[in-house]
C-alpha cells in the first residue's frame, strides 16, 4: 500500500522556488528519508504534505486522501514532529502528553501515555517540567506526543538535529522498533549515516531529487573506485588530481581527500607518481567503499 503519492509538487516563497515539480511515493512500513542541505526544500515538503502549506501546482494524496481539500480525513492518522520543540515548557511530560491526547480526541489515554513512556524511557521524569529536561528528552517526549493517537504514519523533521550522540542513538533505537511494529515513518536529516539506516533514500537539492533508491542502489551511482588520500599538501593534491579527472570526481574531508576512479583505464599508482613527483607525500592511501555523502557531493557538482 502507498501511504503517500507526491507528483509534480511545485512550491514557491515569493520569487524563490523551493520545490521544483517533486515527485515521489512513500510506501507502507518503510522509512524514508530526505536529506539535503540547508534550504534544499526539505521542511517545506514535510510541512505541504502535512497541509501546513499551500503549494501551486501539482498533486500530495495522503492515505488516498487529497492534500489540503481531505485534511480532516487525514489528520486523525497522521502525526508530526516539527524541526523546533514546540511543547509547552511551563507543562510536565503527563500534561504535554494529555494536553495532546485531548487534541486527538483521545479519551481514555492514561494506558497510552504510561505505554509511551515506558517505551521511550521517560516514566522517572513524568512529573518534571518539560523546560527542565534536556535536549535528547525534549525530543522523546515529541515524539511521545506525536503517537498518542496511534498514528499510520509520522513525519518527523530533523529529529536529532542538536541532540547529544547518546540520545540520538537512543531516538533511533526507538523508531527502529516503531517501525519493526508496522510504522511507517518519512523524515528529513542532514546526517548521512541516519540516512543509512532507512529503506530508502531520496537526496533533495535546490527543490529537486537528484536520487531517490535504497541506500546500496544509490551508493552504485558513483561507479567506479573510491580512494581515500592523506597527504601534506591537500589543497595542491587536490587541484592536480582534478586536472587528470576533473574536479568533480576529488572531494575534500578534513585532512583528506576522496578520489573517485570512474575510467578503469586511468591507474592510481600513476597519479601517486605524479604527486610524488611534484614533491607532494603520497604514501597513504586506501581503496574505500563510497559513502551516500560521497554520491551526493558528486550529483550537487
Amino acid at each position: 500500500m502507498t501511504m503517500v503519492e507526491i507528483s509534480g509538487l511545485i512550491k514557491s516563497f515569493g520569487s524563490n522556488r523551493v520545490l521544483n515539480g517533486i515527485s515521489l511515493d512513500v510506501r507502507q512500513g518503510e522509512m524514508l528519508a530526505m536529506v539535503g542541505p540547508d534550504g534544499a526544500g526539505k521542511t517545506a515538503l514535510i510541512r505541504t504534505i502535512c497541509g501546513l502549506l499551500s503549494f501551486e501546482s501539482g498533486s500530495v494524496k495522503v492515505l488516498g486522501h487529497k492534500v489540503p481539500k481531505e485534511m480532516e480525513e487525514i489528520k486523525p492518522h497522521i502525526g508530526y514532529l516539527s524541526q523546533r520543540f514546540s511543547l509547552y515548557g511551563d507543562l510536565t511530560v503527563d500534561e504535554n502528553i494529555e494536553f495532546f491526547a485531548e487534541i486527538h480526541g483521545v479519551r481514555d489515554y492514561r494506558a497510552r501515555r504510561d505505554e509511551l513512556l515506558d517505551f521511550t524511557r521517560m516514566m522517572p521524569f513524568r512529573k518534571r517540567l518539560a523546560e527542565k529536561l534536556s535536549g535528547g528528552m525534549k525530543q522523546k517526549l515529541a515524539l511521545a506526543c506525536t503517537l498518542v493517537h496511534t498514528p499510520q504514519i509520522i513525519f518527523l523533521d530533523e529529529p536529532t538535529t542538536g541532540v547529544d550522540p547518546v540520545s540520538r542513538r537512543d531516538f533511533w533505537k526507538i523508531l527502529s522498533r516503531l517501525l519493526a511494529d508496522g510504522l511507517t515513518i518519512f523524515l528529513t536529516t542532514p546526517y548521512m549515516d541516519e540516512a543509512e539506516r532507512c529503506s530508502r533514500v531520496a537526496m533533495l537539492n535546490n527543490g529537486n531529487i537528484l536520487a531517490l533508491d535504497t541506500p546500496q542502489n544509490i551508493k552504485l551511482l558513483m561507479g567506479g573506485k573510491v580512494m581515500e588520500v592523506v597527504c601534506q599538501d591537500i589543497k595542491m593534491a587536490a587541484k592536480m588530481i582534478s586536472e587528470v579527472l576533473g574536479p568533480v570526481n576529488v572531494q575534500a574531508f578534513g585532512d583528506r581527500l576522496n578520489v573517485m576512479i570512474p575510467d578503469g583505464n586511468i591507474l592510481w599508482p600513476d597519479l601517486v607518481k605524479k604527486l610524488n613527483s611534484a614533491g607532494i607525500d603520497c604514501n597513504r592511501w586506501q581503496e574505500i567503499s563510497p559513502s551516500l555523502e560521497n554520491v551526493f557531493v558528486k550529483l550537487m557538482k
